[in-house]
């Protein structure tokens, strides 16, 4: 039995969630295998090669992979599947988009975001916003599925996996990669944040979100979230928002501020190891899932705590 970890990597770096794929993998059993597909990714089929338990990486070269367009990984991942028991994923926005296609291919049921691995048909996911657990028993003979990273721990990098180099496929496609626009900044990319500090509609503004929101973060070293209500007012942009509808995290500190705690949001960082809650309405359903609870005025406590820090 042998499986085929997709590797999520910026062609120059290895992601931290491959890790957990990987141990994803590894508790599903047999052989892992971990393709690295990009443009100039050799640093990260290096660093995939470290990673303790991994077999081989399969190092795949062209400018079609620099943003791993699902037709292009389709086309690379459809027929390596033919050694392969399964195929797994990152729950990110690469794996979503590419884990799907792949599944159409291969005319079987894809597996979505994973918490656990029961044996190698079965498996749990969250359902509901996260307030139940379904358990997915598959009889597919080949299984696409996608990892939720929060919930597994990342497998150490002490490996030395050999790193074999596989030709990409010819195209042409007819999806082309055009353009896009990265928001730049000093601060930790939300996803992978250590340390997370998140505003909520509470704050007003967006100069107010900014005005006590940045200054905390950048004094834990933190990366920046937000509620959807907060996105949806305009005071923090779309790449803030943590939930259901945004991005899942799971730091070892998250502090929520001005958050009230709908189900939505709780389902994208109740995973998280400490948290911390400010807010002035002590019914708040935040309250419930943290491990320290503030009741006050955030205008009065985040400053003073910002300046205490």
């Amino acid at each position: 039995m042998a499986v085929l970890v997709l590797a999520e990597h910026s062609n120059s770096a290895l992601n931290d969630v491959t890790a957990k794929t990987v141990a994803a993998a590894q508790a599903f059993g047999g052989d892992v295998d971990v393709l690295v597909a990009g443009h100039h990714a050799k640093a990260a089929a290096d660093a995939a090669a470290k990673l303790a338990g991994v077999r081989k990486v399969l190092h795949v070269e062209g400018e079609a992979f620099s943003h791993a367009l699902a037709e292009a990984v389709e086309a690379l991942v459809v027929p390596m599947m033919a050694n392969y028991d399964a195929f797994f994923a990152p729950a990110t926005t690469t794996g979503k988009n590419v884990s799907p296609r792949i599944a159409a291919k291969l005319d079987v049921m894809q597996v979505s975001e994973i918490t656990k691995v029961i044996d190698k048909d079965t498996f749990e996911r969250p359902i509901y916003a996260g307030n139940a657990i379904m358990t997915v028993k598959s009889s597919d003979p080949k299984k696409v599925v996608t990892v939720r990273g929060t919930a597994f721990q990342p497998v150490a990098s002490s490996g030395s996996a050999s790193v074999e180099t596989v030709a990409a496929p010819a195209g042409p496609y007819l999806a082309a990669f055009v353009s896009e626009q990265v928001q730049k900044s000093d601060r930790p990319e939300l996803a992978s944040a250590k340390r997370v500090v998140s505003g909520g509609r509470a704050l007003a503004s967006a100069d107010q979100f900014n005005q006590y929101i940045l200054p905390l973060a950048d004094k834990l070293g933190a990366g920046v979230g937000a509620s959807r209500a907060a996105v949806d007012a305009g005071y923090a942009p779309n790449d803030f928002q943590v939930g259901q509808t945004g991005k899942v995290v799971a730091p070892e500190l998250y502090v929520a501020i001005g958050i009230s705690g709908a189900i939505q949001h709780l389902a994208g960082m109740k995973d998280s190891k400490i948290i911390v809650a400010i807010n002035k309405d002590e019914e708040a359903p935040i309250f419930q899932i943290a491990d320290y609870g503030l009741v006050g005025d955030l205008f009065k406590i985040v400053p003073e705590l910002t300046s205490k820090l």
